[in-house]
């Protein structure tokens, strides 16, 4: 006799998910930006690892769940006060799990007052095969504030040779400048995901990608410059440009090391040529 021990679509339905939530807040005191507020519930945390003398304050996002499920909400919140500066960056890859169903939903929002300066800086977001997401980043800057913010997506554990064939994706980016939209971008790609990626008009091959903005009262400043580091990369395919005073890069490649590296080249230099900060990374990048 033969158990059955599938779950039924109504046990399925009243599974407990989590729901966390990572809330951080900066503010200038003393001449120096220090951490004015934190909110946070299980599965995130933020750690705050030891910086460099010449760098902003780190705020490293954490789920220590190990990953996403379907069902599951994460909202991620890192807002910066009049003059502040920080980067905030994930503690290492998120991996979202093949779902039975429901979407596994992140809303992350990056807010900078005048005169401010905030990098999110996310590592890789990996898809497994039938796995479901829903994320929306929205970014509400001063006329004032700069920011740099970044993706990047890999449609599979491409190292256990999975491609990701069939799941859900949607991510979406909001951009306004003193509460009034000047960018939005939408990518949607459902069921048969495996035809997409390999479609020429599609993805022509790619199994990852990286977006990464730059916004800030000189973005036409660094134009030449971003379009230089999208140039002649080998294995990678990749592209700038500016729309409505946000500064758009955009990376595609069958290798996501090859596009790490590519994205990790260009977010170094501009950061040294718009932020004024060194050409490095913090060091969970490389952990």
């Amino acid at each position: 006799m033969s158990v059955d021990t599938s779950l039924s679509e109504a046990s399925r339905a009243v599974l407990p998910r989590m729901v966390g939530r990572a809330h951080v807040r900066f503010a200038m005191r003393g001449g120096e930006t220090r951490l004015s507020g934190l909110d946070q519930v299980a599965p995130l945390r933020v750690l705050f690892p030891r910086t460099e003398v010449d760098e902003p304050p780190l705020a490293a996002v954490t789920t220590v769940s190990g990953g996403l499920v379907g069902g599951d909400r994460l909202d991620v919140s890192i807002a910066l006060e009049e003059g502040a500066s920080a980067v905030a960056m994930g503690q290492a890859a998120e991996k979202v799990y093949r779902s039975t169903g429901p979407d596994s939903q992140v809303e992350i929002a990056l807010l900078v007052g005048p005169g401010g300066w905030l990098e999110w800086l996310p590592q890789e977001t990996i898809l497994f095969d039938g796995s479901r997401l829903a994320r929306r980043t929205s970014i509400d800057l001063h006329a004032t504030g700069r920011l740099m913010a970044g993706e990047c997506v890999v449609f599979g554990r491409l190292a256990r040779g999975e491609v990701m064939r069939n799941g859900f994706l949607r991510d979406t980016w909001e951009v306004r400048r003193d509460g009034r939209l000047v960018w939005a971008d939408a990518l949607m790609v459902d069921d048969d995901i495996f035809a997409r990626l390999e479609a020429p008009v599609g993805f022509g091959g790619a199994r990852a990608y990286a977006t990464a903005l730059y916004c800030g009262p000189n973005v036409t400043d660094h134009m030449e410059r971003a379009k230089a580091l999208t140039e002649n990369l080998e294995g990678v395919r990749a592209g700038a440009t500016c729309v409505h005073g946000v500064l758009v890069a955009r990376w595609l490649s069958e290798d996501p090391l090859a596009l790490r590296g590519a994205f990790e080249r260009y977010w170094m230099e501009m950061r040294l040529a718009a932020g004024g900060l060194p050409a490095r990374l913090p060091r969970l990048w490389y952990i």
